[in-house]
């Protein structure tokens, strides 16, 4: 047999295994796809609740964000209530984590309170940075309901830095990269409203 025929004849063999390969997977793309975008919403809600109370809002948030040309807010989404703006639900990336980014999601009223802060994504270092996280350590609830102004500044900070935040024994990086991305983008918002 001649070697270009074998060639042609795997290459062919070649040909029809990926095509077979790609009509699966899309196959399982489109036939998942529904479901998975299902679970996404359902944990975007969940999460939503977390940092914002419905009673807060009547409004569709999540069709109600922009992504921010800010360099501390990656997106803001309004909170509407009776038609004024009531609140927002801020996500931020805190840069200076100790693995890396800290990606956060927070709520905040038009007056400053702070609802409620949670972690979307970090590279935190298991059993001591990832207390940042609500199912390991209830630290991130430490923002409930506190309020931030051009008055009380340098209580947002850990408290290793003279703020009433606190740290982790070993971790102080991770909390205060927390506790800083919050202030500044509380200040941007704070700040455009004027």
């Amino acid at each position: 047999m001649n070697m270009g025929k074998i060639s042609a004849k795997y290459g062919a063999l070649l040909a029809l295994v990926a095509l077979l390969c790609t009509a699966i997977s899309s196959g399982i793309y489109f036939l998942t796809k529904g479901k998975i975008d299902e679970a996404i919403a359902k944990q975007q809600q969940e999460l939503l609740a977390q940092v914002l109370p419905s009673n807060y809002y009547d409004n569709d948030i999540m069709a109600n964000c922009e992504v921010s040309p800010s360099r501390e807010i990656d997106k803001i989404c309004t909170a509407l209530l009776q038609g004024n703006i009531n609140a927002y639900v801020v996500e931020a990336t805190a840069p200076d984590g100790y693995s890396g980014n800290i990606r956060l999601l927070f709520g905040m009223t038009t007056g400053g309170e702070i609802l409620g802060v949670r972690v979307l994504e970090h590279k935190e270092t298991p059993g001591l940075g990832d207390k940042i996280e609500t199912r390991i350590s209830h630290w991130i609830l430490s923002f409930n309901h506190k309020k931030i102004s051009q008055d009380n500044l340098q209580d947002w900070a850990v408290k290793k830095d003279g703020g009433k935040f606190d740290q982790f024994a070993g971790a102080t990086i991770t909390p205060r990269a927390i506790v800083n991305q919050v202030k500044r983008s509380a200040l941007e918002i704070l700040n455009t409203q004027k």
